[in-house]
């Protein structure tokens, strides 16, 4: 008889795991909560769908967390194989100039409507607001939330593509973590979030302002240079987001997290200390401005520079060099562009099969690995989906559970 296989989740993973078992003799059985698939994934496309990113493998897979992890997958499947797999659905791609691949409509919506014909056509069968209520051994407990009906169904392989839990109204609600034993999870924390701080009400005129080009740190982490958005809850931009694993790190140690910035890295100490000095005929307002203070940066160097040393030029423009800005922390989970934590690698055979159950594997976000915005998150999910794929056919045609 066919071998059956179900994919729990229509995202990225899910459909890439589906896509590699197609080529195969096997009956694949995709479970979706939602009405649609991939819904996270057309939510990041609206604005332009960054899909991967052209700088070499070997700096590319740097940006991981567990990188010798993910190393392997990445560089078989990076950045010039998905230009190929896009194109190979009719969808053309370009780089831009930052590196970052998108495909040239920028909308998701084409690629992902060409990838689900492609499958139907290869007789994978979607089952769309069908909720996986339990998983034991081979078996998943499935409701049909339109009928109400619930069954039992047998597989000889299952694999796991359920996501994390941010943007949990998309699908990625976390609910498959009742299915495994708490060890084999790290917790899962926000990942490319904003950051909170409670500011005073003088901050409240540059709600919403950047702080345009400044650069960025974290302890002795490296240093970006970027925009950086203040808002009514604390800080918010990508350069925010490549500080975030440092910034998990230091609370992980129990330590305040603490944003460093350099609010002018074009003028070194002594160029900026020259042009603070003050002047007969100019206001302490105008001084900083000619210096290169506009409002934003002005303000918060009010908000967090003691009062005393603001008419000390070489003090001052040393803090403004180093303007250490503590935290209370990430904005809530559920507003994170993606999560940190999941299943740990340490519970999973080279084939992302579970160890505690040898019919189960895993693949996507719900894996424990971490990566800034930038096409890394997606290229990875590609590469994990294809991969628990690959361990799921390798298993099936050289043994039986």
């Amino acid at each position: 008889m066919m071998k059956r296989i179900a994919i729990i989740g229509a995202g990225p993973a899910g459909l890439m795991a589906a896509e590699v078992l197609s080529q195969f003799d096997y009956d694949i059985h995709v479970y979706e909560q939602k009405p649609s698939a991939a819904r996270k994934f057309l939510m990041a496309g609206k604005t332009g769908l960054n899909i991967s990113h052209a700088e070499p493998v070997d700096t590319f897979v740097q940006r991981y967390d567990q990188v010798d992890w993910l190393t392997p997958w990445v560089q078989q499947w990076d950045a010039t194989w998905i230009q190929s797999w896009m194109k190979g659905l009719g969808i053309e791609s370009y780089i831009g100039s930052s590196g970052r691949v998108f495909p040239i409509e920028m909308k998701a919506a084409p690629l992902l409507r060409a990838w689900l014909k492609r499958l139907a056509e290869a007789k994978v069968q979607f089952h769309y607001r069908h909720q996986i209520l339990d998983v034991q051994g081979q078996q998943i407990k499935v409701q049909n939330l339109q009928s109400n009906e619930t069954e039992e169904l047998n597989f000889d392989a299952i694999i796991l593509a359920c996501g994390a839990i941010s943007w949990s109204k998309l699908g990625s609600d976390g609910a498959w973590q009742q299915w495994l034993n708490r060890e084999e999870i790290e917790p899962f924390q926000a990942s490319n979030a904003g950051v909170e701080r409670v500011w005073s009400k003088f901050m409240q005129p540059v709600f919403g302002e950047p702080l345009k080009r400044v650069e960025a740190w974290v302890g002795d982490s490296v240093k970006t240079m970027g925009d950086i958005v203040i808002t009514h809850y604390g800080l918010e931009s990508g350069l925010v987001y490549k500080q975030g694993r440092a910034l998990r790190q230091q609370m992980k140690n129990h330590q305040t997290p603490c944003l460093s910035l350099d609010l002018l890295p074009d003028q070194s100490v002594e160029q900026l200390t020259t042009k603070l000095k003050p002047s007969k005929k100019q206001s302490l307002s105008n001084v900083w401005r000619k210096a290169g203070l506009d409002v934003a940066k002005a303000n918060l160097v009010r908000e967090l520079v003691d009062k005393n040393i603001w008419h000390e030029p070489e003090q001052l423009a040393q803090q403004i060099k180093n303007l250490h800005i503590d935290l209370i922390g990430f904005r809530p989970i559920e507003e994170a562009i993606s999560c940190a934590g999941g299943i740990r690698r340490e519970y999973l055979t080279e084939h992302l099969q579970l160890k505690s159950n040898s019919a189960l594997f895993a693949c996507g976000e719900m894996l424990d690995w971490d990566a800034p915005t930038g096409g890394y998150l997606l290229t990875a999910c590609f590469a994990t989906g294809r991969a628990a794929g690959e361990g799921v056919h390798y298993i099936l045609s050289t043994s039986s559970f």
